[in-house]
C-alpha cells in the first residue's frame, strides 16, 4: 500500500507561482513512476507532469504536458520521499484539483494506469 499526501495548493493571481508537494511512503520513488494530474471543474483528469527511473540507473526521465511545458517543473527528493511541482506563470486555466499518483513501470499519461492516488489539493488562479 502506498500513501500519498499532497499539499501546497491555494488561491493565487495570474502570473504568480505556487509549489505543490506530494509526500509518499518511504521507498516509493525508487519503486514506482510518479506523476501529477489535475482535474478542472466539469472536465476529466489530465496528465500534467511525471517521471520514471531510467533502467537501473539513478537518472530519471521527466515528461510534461504541452500546456505546462516551460512553466512547470517536477522534482523529487528521494531521501524525504517527496515530489514537488513548481508552477510558475500560472494562468486561470491552470485552476484545478491537483493529484499525485504512482504506477508500476514507466510513466504514462493515462489515468487508468495509475494505481495509487492522493486526495488532491486545490489550485485556484484568478485573472
Amino acid at each position: 500500500q502506498v500513501q500519498l499526501v499532497e499539499s501546497g495548493g491555494g488561491l493565487v493571481q495570474a502570473g504568480d507561482s505556487l509549489r505543490l508537494s506530494c509526500a509518499a511512503s518511504a521507498g516509493t520513488l525508487n519503486r514506482f513512476a510518479m506523476a501529477w494530474f489535475r482535474q478542472a471543474p466539469g472536465k476529466g483528469r489530465e496528465f500534467v507532469a511525471g517521471f520514471s527511473r531510467i533502467g537501473g540507473s539513478t537518472a530519471y526521465l521527466d515528461s510534461y504536458a504541452d500546456s505546462v511545458k516551460g512553466r512547470f517543473t517536477i522534482s523529487r527528493d528521494n531521501a524525504k520521499s517527496t515530489v514537488a511541482l513548481q508552477m510558475n506563470s500560472l494562468k486561470p486555466e491552470d485552476t484545478a484539483v491537483y493529484y499525485c499518483a504512482v504506477k508500476s513501470d514507466g510513466v504514462s499519461r493515462r489515468v487508468s494506469e495509475y494505481r495509487y492516488w492522493g486526495q488532491g489539493t486545490q489550485v485556484t488562479v484568478s485573472s
